[in-house]
């Protein structure tokens, strides 16, 4: 069984440097299969660890298990500095993602401009972005307004969580978006497990991560913060570069890991009582 003491093991195996599959079954005394259902488990529930196979596809492939968590002095300068801007933020007029953006490599990143804050683009729609889904989403949000908005999005991320699809969200839980949460969180009574984990963090990314290959950003660009723009505009980031996919990932397992989850956070708000008129 995969307990917390057995998961710090692990992960302190592989933090001193790269493991095989086979190194950590024998450290946990347990078999190979084991093993890997483990290490799958705290890749999914934490993003301290990740997986890449060499010579897939041959009878000497190699699965290597690495430390994938963002540390302090490890990424470039200018990631730091990225990190060190998402971290201080708590609303999206804190942060542009278009200073993510413009290290992409020109070739692996796409850009557009709505005027509704609902796009018809397939790769930046959630309607047609997240059914997309294999394994695992990973969304930034503010206050799961999106839930609101398109179709029914309840029912499309029901549809994941019963393929066995991972769905983690940050997201402002308040008074004012207690609902959406709620309504989240009851998709995993009707899918029979815990597909649907959401932690409450104020942060300025509005961002979706489909699996390990694309990630999308929204922008807002409002009238009311620059008075030179006549209506709302919104900014459409597409970026599908491996390094800044792998980076963006770190970034929201970063801030997963420092926020609370919904239960507690909720189970605070519902002791908040009505005044006396």
């Amino acid at each position: 069984m995969l307990d917390k003491a057995l998961t710090q093991k692990i992960t302190d195996f592989v933090r001193q440097r790269p493991r095989t599959v086979q190194e950590i079954a024998f450290l946990i005394e347990r078999n190979w299969r084991t093993a890997e259902s483990y290490i799958e488990r705290i890749s999914t529930e934490t993003g301290l660890l990740a997986t890449r196979t060499f010579r897939e596809g041959t009878r000497g492939a190699l699965k290597v298990v690495y430390w994938n968590a963002l540390e302090p002095g490890k990424g470039s300068a200018y990631q730091e500095r990225l990190l060190q801007r998402i971290t201080l933020a708590a609303r999206k007029e804190d942060f542009s993602p278009f200073d993510i953006y413009q290290f992409v490599q020109a070739e692996k990143r796409e850009a557009f401009v709505e005027r509704h804050e609902s796009p018809r683009h397939p790769k930046i729609n959630y309607d047609t972005l997240l059914p997309t889904a294999q394994h695992q989403v990973l969304l930034f949000s503010g206050n799961l307004s999106w839930l609101e908005q398109g179709h029914d999005r309840v029912k499309m991320l029901e549809g994941l969580a019963k393929r066995r699809v991972s769905i983690k969200i940050l997201t402002r839980i308040d008074t004012i978006s207690r609902k959406n949460v709620e309504t989240a969180l009851a998709i995993n009574t009707r899918a029979g497990w815990d597909a649907i984990e959401i932690r409450h963090c104020e942060q300025p990314l509005r961002a979706a991560l489909v699996d390990d290959s694309i990630v999308t950003i929204k922008e807002v660009l409002s009238p009311v913060k620059d008075r030179e723009l006549k209506e709302r505009k919104y900014l459409f980031y597409i970026i599908h570069d491996d390094e800044w996919v792998r980076w963006v990932q770190k970034v929201f397992w970063h801030l997963w890991a420092q926020s609370v989850d919904a239960p507690t956070r909720i189970g605070a708000l519902a002791t908040l009582k009505q005044a006396n008129k």
